[in-house]
């Protein structure tokens, strides 16, 4: 990977279509996420250090941890990137200059955005679930298929991580396919076959590092992690009353839509968003600075 995660937390934005969407999202994990960007900023959040020389001292060993490629950070940088990777150049070249305004989801860029089927939405919500799961194992040094770790760890999942998870049940589930949305993917993943897996674009991307061997037992992988959340999720969802008309009134103030095309607005978030890699990028430098910081 050529960029380090210094570069990485230095070129994340202060405001864009992202961020927007993650404050928008703040009512569902209120107070959780604040957007941290530049390294020395995220370095003396984590720490509440100010002296130079301790600062310094992290940031170098934070860089020799993510330089070594027997640990996991660069491989779960690199699948939050990639699971985020749809095709999204032409909507977001096409809304880069309207942050701020109201982006009208009518005319011209409705054309441009085409929504997923049901069985690509689950496939999609499906994958960033797997990858959460594998990411936190790549960043724990622990085996990717851990999902008893992982289960207990979400239970205090907070900041970024609450965030980025909250984003994906609304994003990736309650907008697109309604409020049964699990019970549609749980159904869609039942009769899924591998074939079907093989043609989804992101995991062409990202199949090689999810737990499982071939296609099939990789399937089997997603079945069960999705299995494991299922509940969890609707937890979270009923716990918080989200519907997706509550969504929708929270991030109106910048996507200009009716309601009855919800599937149009999680195609253009989809594209025009990069919640995965934005809050992907400050979990890990978190991570770094937290174990480097605990080493010097």
């Amino acid at each position: 990977m050529s960029a380090s995660i210094v570069e990485l937390m230095d070129q994340l934005p202060q405001k864009n279509l992202t961020t927007m969407l993650l404050n928008g999202l703040d009512f569902v994990v209120p107070g959780q996420w604040q957007n941290t960007v530049g390294f020395d900023n995220m370095v003396k959040v984590v720490t509440r250090e100010t002296d130079p020389a301790i600062l310094q001292a992290v940031r170098d060993r934070v860089i020799v941890l993510y330089s070594d490629k027997s640990q996991g950070y660069q491989r779960a940088m690199w699948i939050y990137q990639t699971v985020d990777q749809a095709d999204k150049a032409l909507a977001a070249a096409a809304l880069a200059n309207k942050v701020g305004d109201k982006i009208p989801l009518v005319g011209g860029l409705m054309q441009k955005v085409t929504p997923n089927t049901d069985k690509a939405q689950a496939i999609d919500l499906s994958l960033k679930l797997v990858a959460e799961i594998t990411c936190f194992c790549q960043i724990n040094g622990i085996p990717g298929d851990s999902l008893g770790d992982f289960m207990k760890a979400i239970a205090d999942y907070s900041g970024e991580e609450i965030m980025r998870i909250a984003a994906l049940i609304c994003v990736d589930g309650l907008i697109p396919l309604g409020p049964d949305f699990l019970e549609k993917i749980n159904q869609t993943l039942k009769n899924l076959s591998a074939g079907d897996l093989n043609g989804n674009a992101a995991f062409k991307r990202m199949g090689e590092f999810l737990p499982g061997g071939n296609t099939a037992g990789k399937l089997a992988f997603i079945n069960q992690s999705f299995g494991s959340m299922q509940g969890w999720m609707g937890n979270f969802v009923r716990d918080r009353g989200l519907t997706p008309e509550k969504i929708m009134n929270q991030i109106q103030g910048f996507v200009d839509v009716s309601n009855n095309k919800l599937d149009y607005v999680a195609a253009f978030l989809d594209l025009s968003t990069n919640y995965y890699e934005h809050t992907g990028t400050q979990t890990v430098a978190r991570r770094l600075i937290t174990r480097a910081y605990g080493e010097i």
